[in-house]
Protein backbone atom coordinates (compact mmCIF):
# COMPACT_ATOMS: atom_id res chain seq x y z
CA UNK A 1 0.00 0.00 0.00
CA UNK A 2 1.39 3.40 -0.92
CA UNK A 3 0.27 6.97 0.09
CA UNK A 4 -0.35 10.15 -1.74
CA UNK A 5 -1.48 13.83 -1.30
CA UNK A 6 -4.57 15.18 -1.75
CA UNK A 7 -2.81 17.71 -4.11
CA UNK A 8 -1.30 15.59 -6.51
CA UNK A 9 2.27 16.41 -6.31
CA UNK A 10 3.03 13.74 -4.02
CA UNK A 11 2.60 10.01 -4.87
CA UNK A 12 4.18 6.48 -3.53
CA UNK A 13 5.09 7.56 -0.01
CA UNK A 14 5.16 4.35 2.15
CA UNK A 15 3.03 4.11 5.39
CA UNK A 16 5.95 5.13 7.44
CA UNK A 17 6.94 7.77 5.23
CA UNK A 18 3.84 9.40 5.34
CA UNK A 19 3.61 8.72 9.20
CA UNK A 20 6.33 10.06 9.72
CA UNK A 21 5.78 13.20 7.37
CA UNK A 22 2.26 13.73 8.61
CA UNK A 23 1.41 16.48 6.32
CA UNK A 24 2.48 16.44 2.39
CA UNK A 25 4.92 18.79 1.04
CA UNK A 26 2.51 19.85 -1.43
CA UNK A 27 0.60 21.36 1.85
CA UNK A 28 -1.82 18.20 1.15
CA UNK A 29 -2.85 16.03 3.57
CA UNK A 30 -2.09 11.54 2.72
CA UNK A 31 -4.07 9.15 1.52
CA UNK A 32 -3.99 5.63 0.90
CA UNK A 33 -3.56 5.01 -3.21
CA UNK A 34 -6.83 2.73 -3.47
CA UNK A 35 -9.48 2.04 -0.49
CA UNK A 36 -9.00 -1.70 0.54
CA UNK A 37 -11.89 -4.20 0.26
CA UNK A 38 -12.59 -6.23 3.20
CA UNK A 39 -11.78 -9.94 3.19
CA UNK A 40 -15.04 -11.60 1.60
CA UNK A 41 -15.89 -13.89 4.86
CA UNK A 42 -14.95 -10.90 7.48
CA UNK A 43 -18.70 -10.50 8.93
CA UNK A 44 -18.36 -14.01 10.27
CA UNK A 45 -14.52 -14.19 11.05
CA UNK A 46 -14.44 -11.04 12.70
CA UNK A 47 -17.52 -11.59 14.68
CA UNK A 48 -15.53 -12.45 17.64
CA UNK A 49 -13.11 -10.52 18.05
CA UNK A 50 -11.66 -8.55 20.69
CA UNK A 51 -11.13 -4.83 19.86
CA UNK A 52 -7.13 -5.75 19.69
CA UNK A 53 -8.00 -8.55 17.87
CA UNK A 54 -10.06 -6.25 15.17
CA UNK A 55 -7.69 -3.49 15.09
CA UNK A 56 -5.23 -6.03 13.44
CA UNK A 57 -7.40 -7.32 10.91
CA UNK A 58 -7.99 -3.62 10.29
CA UNK A 59 -5.25 -2.14 10.58
CA UNK A 60 -2.98 -4.76 8.59
CA UNK A 61 -5.32 -3.89 5.18
CA UNK A 62 -3.19 -0.39 5.18
CA UNK A 63 -0.23 -1.60 6.43
CA UNK A 64 2.46 -3.52 4.22
CA UNK A 65 4.09 -6.66 6.53
CA UNK A 66 7.43 -5.26 4.47
CA UNK A 67 6.21 -1.53 6.76
CA UNK A 68 5.58 -3.68 10.01
CA UNK A 69 5.36 -7.27 10.65
CA UNK A 70 2.47 -8.97 11.72
CA UNK A 71 4.02 -9.66 15.19
CA UNK A 72 5.59 -6.53 15.66
CA UNK A 73 2.01 -5.11 14.49
CA UNK A 74 0.47 -7.12 17.34
CA UNK A 75 2.59 -6.14 19.57
CA UNK A 76 2.14 -2.15 18.83
CA UNK A 77 -2.08 -2.71 19.41
CA UNK A 78 -1.77 -4.65 22.71
CA UNK A 79 0.76 -2.09 24.28
CA UNK A 80 -1.53 0.71 22.60
CA UNK A 81 -4.24 -0.19 24.20
CA UNK A 82 -3.08 -1.69 27.55
CA UNK A 83 -3.78 1.72 28.67
CA UNK A 84 -7.51 1.52 28.78
CA UNK A 85 -9.69 1.15 31.21
CA UNK A 86 -12.85 -0.97 30.04
CA UNK A 87 -11.79 -4.45 28.66
CA UNK A 88 -14.07 -3.39 25.50
CA UNK A 89 -11.88 -0.63 25.02
CA UNK A 90 -14.61 1.50 23.08
CA UNK A 91 -17.81 -0.10 24.76
CA UNK A 92 -21.27 0.25 23.45
CA UNK A 93 -24.31 1.26 25.95
CA UNK A 94 -27.58 1.46 24.92
CA UNK A 95 -29.35 4.30 26.14
CA UNK A 96 -32.97 3.71 24.91
CA UNK A 97 -34.54 1.50 22.01
CA UNK A 98 -32.98 1.90 18.83
CA UNK A 99 -30.18 4.62 19.91
CA UNK A 100 -26.16 3.70 21.25
CA UNK A 101 -23.82 5.51 22.69
CA UNK A 102 -20.39 4.39 21.51
CA UNK A 103 -18.18 5.33 24.59
CA UNK A 104 -14.65 6.54 23.09
CA UNK A 105 -13.60 8.04 26.56
CA UNK A 106 -12.12 5.12 28.71
CA UNK A 107 -8.47 5.45 28.07
CA UNK A 108 -6.18 7.99 29.37
CA UNK A 109 -7.31 11.52 29.29
CA UNK A 110 -11.14 10.29 28.70
CA UNK A 111 -11.39 11.96 25.40
CA UNK A 112 -11.62 9.48 22.05
CA UNK A 113 -8.50 10.61 20.61
CA UNK A 114 -6.54 8.21 23.13
CA UNK A 115 -7.75 5.54 20.31
CA UNK A 116 -5.56 7.06 17.56
CA UNK A 117 -2.37 8.84 19.28
CA UNK A 118 -1.56 6.11 22.16
CA UNK A 119 -1.12 3.91 18.99
CA UNK A 120 0.44 6.78 17.03
CA UNK A 121 2.46 7.20 20.07
CA UNK A 122 4.03 4.28 19.70
CA UNK A 123 4.43 4.13 16.21
CA UNK A 124 6.64 6.78 16.30
CA UNK A 125 8.92 5.14 19.31
CA UNK A 126 8.84 2.01 17.05
CA UNK A 127 9.73 3.77 13.23
CA UNK A 128 12.58 6.24 15.41
CA UNK A 129 14.32 2.77 17.17
CA UNK A 130 14.27 0.56 13.99
CA UNK A 131 16.06 4.15 12.02
CA UNK A 132 18.67 4.29 14.88
CA UNK A 133 19.30 0.47 15.17
CA UNK A 134 20.13 0.56 11.33
CA UNK A 135 22.71 3.43 11.82
CA UNK A 136 26.36 2.54 12.35
CA UNK A 137 28.03 2.61 15.66
CA UNK A 138 28.51 6.86 16.13
CA UNK A 139 26.33 7.62 13.43
CA UNK A 140 23.41 10.25 13.50
CA UNK A 141 20.50 9.69 15.96
CA UNK A 142 17.26 10.12 14.56
CA UNK A 143 14.62 11.98 16.41
CA UNK A 144 10.91 13.84 15.83
CA UNK A 145 9.90 17.03 16.78
CA UNK A 146 6.36 16.88 17.82
CA UNK A 147 4.55 19.71 16.68
CA UNK A 148 0.30 20.36 17.20
CA UNK A 149 -2.41 22.23 18.00
CA UNK A 150 -5.42 21.59 19.89
CA UNK A 151 -9.01 22.65 20.46
CA UNK A 152 -9.19 20.68 24.05
CA UNK A 153 -8.49 16.73 23.55
CA UNK A 154 -5.65 16.68 21.09
CA UNK A 155 -3.29 18.01 23.32
CA UNK A 156 -3.41 15.78 26.25
CA UNK A 157 -4.28 12.75 23.95
CA UNK A 158 -1.10 13.50 22.48
CA UNK A 159 1.11 14.44 25.27
CA UNK A 160 -0.17 11.26 27.43
CA UNK A 161 0.51 9.23 24.24
CA UNK A 162 4.08 10.70 23.93
CA UNK A 163 5.41 11.10 27.59
CA UNK A 164 9.00 9.93 27.19
CA UNK A 165 9.09 8.55 24.39
CA UNK A 166 12.80 8.23 23.55
CA UNK A 167 13.47 10.60 20.87
CA UNK A 168 10.83 12.51 20.94
CA UNK A 169 9.44 15.97 21.86
CA UNK A 170 6.49 16.85 21.57
CA UNK A 171 5.27 20.76 21.35
CA UNK A 172 1.12 21.63 21.67
CA UNK A 173 -0.45 24.82 20.87
CA UNK A 174 -3.07 25.70 22.81
CA UNK A 175 -5.63 28.99 22.27
CA UNK A 176 -4.88 31.06 25.65
CA UNK A 177 -8.48 30.76 27.61
CA UNK A 178 -10.29 28.25 25.07
CA UNK A 179 -10.45 25.19 26.36
CA UNK A 180 -12.29 23.76 29.36
CA UNK A 181 -10.45 24.26 33.08
CA UNK A 182 -10.16 19.77 33.00
CA UNK A 183 -8.34 20.00 29.62
CA UNK A 184 -6.04 22.42 30.21
CA UNK A 185 -4.86 20.77 33.71
CA UNK A 186 -4.72 17.71 31.86
CA UNK A 187 -2.10 19.31 29.29
CA UNK A 188 -0.04 21.41 31.22
CA UNK A 189 0.45 19.01 34.73
CA UNK A 190 2.65 16.80 32.69
CA UNK A 191 6.02 17.68 33.72
CA UNK A 192 8.03 15.33 31.71
CA UNK A 193 11.47 16.52 30.25
CA UNK A 194 10.00 16.20 26.51
CA UNK A 195 6.78 17.55 27.15
CA UNK A 196 6.12 21.35 26.03
CA UNK A 197 2.63 23.42 26.51
CA UNK A 198 2.61 26.76 24.42
CA UNK A 199 -1.01 28.78 25.42
CA UNK A 200 -1.38 31.15 22.13
CA UNK A 201 -3.60 34.63 22.26
CA UNK A 202 -6.03 33.79 19.54
CA UNK A 203 -8.11 30.90 18.20
CA UNK A 204 -7.83 27.53 17.90
CA UNK A 205 -7.41 28.31 13.76
CA UNK A 206 -4.77 30.63 14.82
CA UNK A 207 -2.73 27.89 16.36
CA UNK A 208 -3.71 25.23 13.43
CA UNK A 209 -2.47 28.09 11.22
CA UNK A 210 0.56 28.23 12.63
CA UNK A 211 1.33 24.54 12.37
CA UNK A 212 0.79 24.52 9.38
CA UNK A 213 3.24 26.94 8.75
CA UNK A 214 5.85 25.45 10.32
CA UNK A 215 5.18 21.89 8.36
CA UNK A 216 5.43 24.13 5.04
CA UNK A 217 8.81 26.19 6.47
CA UNK A 218 11.35 23.42 4.94
CA UNK A 219 14.78 25.27 6.84
CA UNK A 220 12.82 24.89 10.04
CA UNK A 221 11.42 21.43 9.14
CA UNK A 222 14.44 19.94 8.27
CA UNK A 223 16.26 21.01 10.98
CA UNK A 224 14.18 19.76 13.66
CA UNK A 225 12.37 17.13 11.65
CA UNK A 226 8.73 17.88 12.43
CA UNK A 227 5.68 15.22 13.33
CA UNK A 228 2.21 15.64 13.23
CA UNK A 229 -0.43 14.37 15.88
CA UNK A 230 -3.09 16.10 14.51
CA UNK A 231 -5.87 14.57 12.15
CA UNK A 232 -3.93 15.26 9.54
CA UNK A 233 -1.74 12.78 10.18
CA UNK A 234 -3.15 9.44 8.06
CA UNK A 235 -2.15 7.00 11.24
CA UNK A 236 -4.82 9.01 13.55
CA UNK A 237 -7.59 8.33 10.67
CA UNK A 238 -6.52 4.78 10.06
CA UNK A 239 -6.71 4.20 14.17
CA UNK A 240 -10.30 5.69 14.38
CA UNK A 241 -12.05 3.19 11.52
CA UNK A 242 -11.57 0.17 13.84
CA UNK A 243 -14.29 1.54 16.51
CA UNK A 244 -16.76 2.17 13.48
CA UNK A 245 -16.33 -2.00 13.19
CA UNK A 246 -15.95 -2.58 16.70
CA UNK A 247 -19.66 -0.63 16.97
CA UNK A 248 -21.00 -2.77 14.22
CA UNK A 249 -20.38 -6.31 16.15
CA UNK A 250 -21.00 -4.99 19.77
CA UNK A 251 -24.79 -4.28 18.23
CA UNK A 252 -25.27 -7.36 16.48
CA UNK A 253 -23.97 -9.42 19.68
CA UNK A 254 -26.13 -7.37 21.79
CA UNK A 255 -28.67 -8.05 19.34
CA UNK A 256 -28.08 -11.85 19.74
CA UNK A 257 -28.01 -11.99 15.45
CA UNK A 258 -25.49 -13.83 13.50
CA UNK A 259 -23.15 -10.95 11.80
CA UNK A 260 -23.26 -13.44 8.69
CA UNK A 261 -27.41 -13.90 8.86
CA UNK A 262 -29.75 -12.28 6.50
CA UNK A 263 -31.62 -10.90 10.01
CA UNK A 264 -28.02 -9.08 10.12
CA UNK A 265 -28.20 -7.27 6.52
CA UNK A 266 -32.09 -5.96 7.49
CA UNK A 267 -30.78 -3.43 9.98
CA UNK A 268 -29.80 -0.19 9.11
CA UNK A 269 -27.15 1.31 10.56
CA UNK A 270 -26.10 5.24 11.00
CA UNK A 271 -23.63 7.10 13.25
CA UNK A 272 -23.90 10.22 14.29
CA UNK A 273 -20.74 11.78 15.01
CA UNK A 274 -20.29 15.56 16.94
CA UNK A 275 -17.75 16.61 14.24
CA UNK A 276 -15.34 19.44 14.43
CA UNK A 277 -11.76 18.99 12.16
CA UNK A 278 -13.67 16.14 10.67
CA UNK A 279 -11.54 13.08 11.06
CA UNK A 280 -13.94 11.29 13.97
CA UNK A 281 -16.45 11.13 10.58
CA UNK A 282 -13.90 10.42 7.91
CA UNK A 283 -12.73 7.36 9.44
CA UNK A 284 -16.56 6.56 9.42
CA UNK A 285 -16.11 6.96 5.84
CA UNK A 286 -13.05 5.32 5.11
CA UNK A 287 -15.13 1.73 6.48
CA UNK A 288 -18.74 2.53 4.91
CA UNK A 289 -15.87 2.96 1.63
CA UNK A 290 -14.35 -0.50 2.62
CA UNK A 291 -17.57 -2.48 2.87
CA UNK A 292 -19.11 -1.81 6.20
CA UNK A 293 -23.13 -1.65 6.52
CA UNK A 294 -23.74 1.92 6.91
CA UNK A 295 -26.55 3.53 6.12
CA UNK A 296 -26.03 7.48 6.78
CA UNK A 297 -22.95 9.11 8.74
CA UNK A 298 -24.66 12.22 10.45
CA UNK A 299 -22.41 15.34 10.43
CA UNK A 300 -23.69 16.69 13.63
CA UNK A 301 -21.89 20.60 14.25
CA UNK A 302 -22.18 23.52 16.93
CA UNK A 303 -23.18 27.20 15.71
CA UNK A 304 -19.62 26.75 14.16
CA UNK A 305 -20.79 24.89 11.53
CA UNK A 306 -19.45 25.36 8.34
CA UNK A 307 -19.80 21.49 7.60
CA UNK A 308 -23.57 22.08 7.90
CA UNK A 309 -23.53 25.21 5.41
CA UNK A 310 -21.34 23.07 2.76
CA UNK A 311 -23.85 20.31 2.76
CA UNK A 312 -26.97 23.35 2.53
CA UNK A 313 -25.51 25.67 0.02
CA UNK A 314 -22.63 23.85 -1.83
CA UNK A 315 -20.23 26.63 -0.40
CA UNK A 316 -17.36 25.60 2.15
CA UNK A 317 -17.11 29.56 3.67
CA UNK A 318 -15.45 30.57 6.55
CA UNK A 319 -18.34 32.64 8.60
CA UNK A 320 -16.69 34.55 12.02
CA UNK A 321 -17.41 36.24 14.83
CA UNK A 322 -15.15 39.56 15.15
CA UNK A 323 -12.68 37.45 12.78
CA UNK A 324 -12.70 34.48 15.57
CA UNK A 325 -14.77 31.37 15.45
CA UNK A 326 -18.14 30.94 18.34
CA UNK A 327 -17.38 30.33 21.32
CA UNK A 328 -19.97 27.72 22.55
CA UNK A 329 -20.42 24.97 24.90
CA UNK A 330 -18.72 22.04 23.19
CA UNK A 331 -15.50 23.76 22.69
CA UNK A 332 -13.18 21.15 20.60
CA UNK A 333 -15.73 21.68 17.73
CA UNK A 334 -15.16 25.62 17.39
CA UNK A 335 -13.28 25.55 14.14
CA UNK A 336 -13.60 27.83 11.52
CA UNK A 337 -11.96 25.17 8.91
CA UNK A 338 -11.83 21.49 9.27
CA UNK A 339 -8.77 20.13 7.97
CA UNK A 340 -10.11 16.60 7.31
CA UNK A 341 -12.63 18.04 5.06
CA UNK A 342 -10.05 18.35 2.34
CA UNK A 343 -9.39 14.21 2.00
CA UNK A 344 -13.08 13.63 1.69
CA UNK A 345 -13.36 16.28 -0.83
CA UNK A 346 -10.67 14.55 -2.94
CA UNK A 347 -12.58 11.39 -3.40
CA UNK A 348 -16.18 13.16 -4.07
CA UNK A 349 -13.87 15.24 -6.77
CA UNK A 350 -12.51 12.05 -8.43
CA UNK A 351 -16.11 10.44 -8.01
CA UNK A 352 -17.50 13.26 -9.80
CA UNK A 353 -15.04 12.78 -12.26
CA UNK A 354 -15.94 8.58 -12.68
CA UNK A 355 -19.51 7.91 -12.21
CA UNK A 356 -20.63 9.44 -9.00
CA UNK A 357 -20.29 5.30 -7.80
CA UNK A 358 -18.86 3.80 -4.91
CA UNK A 359 -16.96 1.34 -5.74
CA UNK A 360 -13.15 1.39 -7.13
CA UNK A 361 -11.87 1.57 -10.38
CA UNK A 362 -11.49 -2.78 -10.64
CA UNK A 363 -7.98 -2.53 -11.10
CA UNK A 364 -5.82 -0.12 -8.88
CA UNK A 365 -2.78 0.46 -11.35
CA UNK A 366 -4.61 1.08 -14.19
CA UNK A 367 -4.19 4.69 -16.41
CA UNK A 368 -7.76 5.54 -15.41
CA UNK A 369 -6.92 5.26 -12.06
CA UNK A 370 -4.21 7.67 -12.20
CA UNK A 371 -5.70 10.10 -14.63
CA UNK A 372 -8.71 10.48 -11.95
CA UNK A 373 -6.39 10.64 -9.14
CA UNK A 374 -4.48 13.55 -10.72
CA UNK A 375 -7.64 15.23 -11.93
CA UNK A 376 -8.77 14.93 -8.55
CA UNK A 377 -5.81 16.68 -6.61
CA UNK A 378 -5.54 19.30 -9.23
CA UNK A 379 -9.53 20.09 -8.49
CA UNK A 380 -8.91 20.11 -4.72
CA UNK A 381 -5.42 22.08 -4.91
CA UNK A 382 -7.58 25.02 -6.78
CA UNK A 383 -10.35 24.79 -3.98
CA UNK A 384 -7.71 24.96 -1.53
CA UNK A 385 -6.09 28.37 -3.23
CA UNK A 386 -9.76 29.32 -3.58
CA UNK A 387 -10.71 29.28 0.11
CA UNK A 388 -6.79 30.61 1.25
CA UNK A 389 -7.74 33.67 -1.33
CA UNK A 390 -11.16 34.28 -1.03
CA UNK A 391 -12.19 32.57 2.26
CA UNK A 392 -14.85 30.48 0.10
CA UNK A 393 -15.18 27.80 -2.53
CA UNK A 394 -18.12 26.56 -4.26
CA UNK A 395 -18.62 23.13 -5.86
CA UNK A 396 -21.16 21.66 -8.33
CA UNK A 397 -24.74 20.19 -7.31
CA UNK A 398 -23.58 16.56 -8.56
CA UNK A 399 -21.16 16.75 -6.06
CA UNK A 400 -22.78 17.59 -2.92
CA UNK A 401 -25.59 15.12 -4.11
CA UNK A 402 -22.93 12.32 -4.63
CA UNK A 403 -22.06 12.84 -0.91
CA UNK A 404 -25.61 13.06 0.40
CA UNK A 405 -25.56 9.25 -0.65
CA UNK A 406 -23.75 8.58 2.66
CA UNK A 407 -23.64 12.18 4.51
CA UNK A 408 -26.38 13.57 6.45
CA UNK A 409 -25.91 16.51 8.88
CA UNK A 410 -27.28 19.10 11.29
CA UNK A 411 -26.57 22.22 13.15
CA UNK A 412 -27.38 21.54 17.04
CA UNK A 413 -27.30 25.19 19.56
CA UNK A 414 -26.06 25.44 22.83
CA UNK A 415 -29.22 25.94 23.88
CA UNK A 416 -30.22 22.51 22.31
CA UNK A 417 -27.11 21.22 23.62
CA UNK A 418 -28.04 22.02 27.43
CA UNK A 419 -31.42 20.66 26.91
CA UNK A 420 -30.12 17.44 25.46
CA UNK A 421 -27.85 16.73 28.46
CA UNK A 422 -31.17 17.66 30.54
CA UNK A 423 -33.43 15.32 28.71
CA UNK A 424 -30.90 12.33 28.31
CA UNK A 425 -30.59 12.49 32.27
CA UNK A 426 -33.97 13.09 33.68
CA UNK A 427 -35.50 10.05 30.83
CA UNK A 428 -32.48 7.66 30.43
CA UNK A 429 -30.03 8.46 33.04
CA UNK A 430 -27.17 8.58 31.08
CA UNK A 431 -24.89 12.10 31.45
CA UNK A 432 -23.56 13.48 28.17
CA UNK A 433 -20.98 15.71 27.48
CA UNK A 434 -21.92 18.63 25.49
CA UNK A 435 -20.33 17.41 22.31
CA UNK A 436 -21.91 13.98 22.90
CA UNK A 437 -25.18 15.81 23.60
CA UNK A 438 -24.72 17.51 19.92
CA UNK A 439 -24.50 13.91 18.11
CA UNK A 440 -27.38 12.64 20.08
CA UNK A 441 -29.43 15.70 19.90
CA UNK A 442 -28.64 15.45 15.80
CA UNK A 443 -29.94 11.48 15.32
CA UNK A 444 -33.11 12.42 17.07
CA UNK A 445 -33.91 15.30 15.00
CA UNK A 446 -32.98 13.30 12.00
CA UNK A 447 -34.84 10.36 13.24
CA UNK A 448 -37.95 12.77 14.20
CA UNK A 449 -37.12 14.34 10.08
CA UNK A 450 -37.50 10.70 8.33
CA UNK A 451 -39.83 8.66 10.58
CA UNK A 452 -37.37 6.29 11.17
CA UNK A 453 -38.62 3.15 13.00
CA UNK A 454 -35.97 2.37 15.47
CA UNK A 455 -35.14 -0.96 17.44
CA UNK A 456 -35.99 -3.07 18.46
CA UNK A 457 -39.88 -3.23 16.71
CA UNK A 458 -38.17 -1.16 13.59
CA UNK A 459 -35.28 -1.94 11.75
CA UNK A 460 -32.85 1.03 12.24
CA UNK A 461 -30.06 1.62 14.72
CA UNK A 462 -28.46 4.97 15.94
CA UNK A 463 -25.09 5.00 17.02
CA UNK A 464 -23.95 8.15 18.54
CA UNK A 465 -20.31 8.74 19.14
CA UNK A 466 -19.74 10.15 22.42
CA UNK A 467 -15.93 12.08 22.45
CA UNK A 468 -15.53 12.93 25.66
CA UNK A 469 -16.00 12.17 29.46
CA UNK A 470 -19.03 14.11 30.85
CA UNK A 471 -16.52 15.55 33.82
CA UNK A 472 -14.50 17.49 31.32
CA UNK A 473 -16.69 19.40 30.69
CA UNK A 474 -18.19 20.32 33.73
CA UNK A 475 -19.34 24.07 33.25
CA UNK A 476 -21.87 22.68 30.53
CA UNK A 477 -23.00 19.95 32.32
CA UNK A 478 -23.33 21.36 35.64
CA UNK A 479 -25.27 24.05 33.63
CA UNK A 480 -27.61 21.55 33.00
CA UNK A 481 -28.04 19.40 35.42
CA UNK A 482 -27.98 22.04 38.51
CA UNK A 483 -31.52 21.87 39.22
CA UNK A 484 -31.78 18.02 39.26
CA UNK A 485 -32.93 17.24 42.75
CA UNK A 486 -30.38 14.44 43.89
CA UNK A 487 -28.08 15.34 41.26
CA UNK A 488 -24.30 15.26 43.11
CA UNK A 489 -21.11 16.17 39.97
CA UNK A 490 -18.75 15.01 42.07
CA UNK A 491 -19.75 11.95 43.25
CA UNK A 492 -21.69 10.78 40.37
CA UNK A 493 -19.58 12.33 37.35
CA UNK A 494 -15.99 13.66 38.81
CA UNK A 495 -13.41 10.15 37.68
CA UNK A 496 -11.18 9.78 40.91
CA UNK A 497 -8.04 10.80 38.56
CA UNK A 498 -9.73 14.50 37.97
CA UNK A 499 -10.11 14.96 41.98
CA UNK A 500 -7.14 17.75 42.74
CA UNK A 501 -5.86 17.66 39.16
CA UNK A 502 -6.70 21.78 38.88
CA UNK A 503 -4.19 22.39 42.20
CA UNK A 504 -1.21 20.34 40.78
CA UNK A 505 1.80 21.65 39.36
CA UNK A 506 1.76 23.19 35.85
CA UNK A 507 4.39 24.07 32.83
CA UNK A 508 2.91 25.84 30.25
CA UNK A 509 4.60 28.68 28.15
CA UNK A 510 2.69 31.81 26.91
CA UNK A 511 2.86 33.11 23.48
CA UNK A 512 1.94 36.67 23.22
CA UNK A 513 -0.04 36.75 19.76
CA UNK A 514 -0.67 34.23 17.51
CA UNK A 515 2.79 34.55 14.99
CA UNK A 516 4.95 31.72 13.37
CA UNK A 517 7.85 33.35 14.15
CA UNK A 518 7.52 33.75 18.13
CA UNK A 519 6.55 30.03 18.52
CA UNK A 520 9.71 29.05 16.51
CA UNK A 521 11.83 30.82 18.88
CA UNK A 522 9.78 28.99 21.83
CA UNK A 523 10.20 25.85 20.84
CA UNK A 524 14.19 26.25 19.83
CA UNK A 525 14.99 27.38 23.50
CA UNK A 526 12.64 24.90 24.84
CA UNK A 527 14.71 21.88 22.43
CA UNK A 528 17.87 23.61 24.41
CA UNK A 529 16.53 23.40 27.58
CA UNK A 530 15.96 19.91 27.30
CA UNK A 531 19.07 19.19 25.87
CA UNK A 532 18.36 18.63 22.36
CA UNK A 533 21.53 19.53 19.58
CA UNK A 534 20.68 20.99 16.57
Amino acid sequence: MKYRSTRGQVKDYTFEEAVMAGLSPDGGLFIPHHIPTLPDNWRQAWSQLSFQELAVQVLSLYIDESQIPRSDLEGLVERSYATFRHPDVTPLAKVKDGLYVLELFHGPTFAFKDVALQFVGNLFEYFLERRNKAEPEGGKVHRLTVVGATSGDTGSAAIYGLRNKKNVSVFILHPNGRVSPIQEAQMTTVLDKNVHNLSVEGTFDDCQDIVKNLFSNRAFNDKHRLGAVNSINWARILAQTVYYFHAYFLLLRSLNIDAASAEADKIKFDFSVPTGNFGDILAGYYSYRMGLPTNKLIVATNENDILYRFFETNAYEKQTVGGKSKETLSPAMDILVSSNFERLLWYLARDDEKDGGRTEVADKDTALNEELSDKAGRTVAQWMDELKTDGVFRVSDSVVLNARKIFDSAMVTDKDTINGIRDYHQKHNYVLDPHTSVGVVAADRLAERDSLSLLPQGSHAMICLATAHPAKFSEAVEMALKEEQGFDFQAQVLPKEFIGLLDKERSVVHVERADPQLVIDVIEKELKVEGVEF
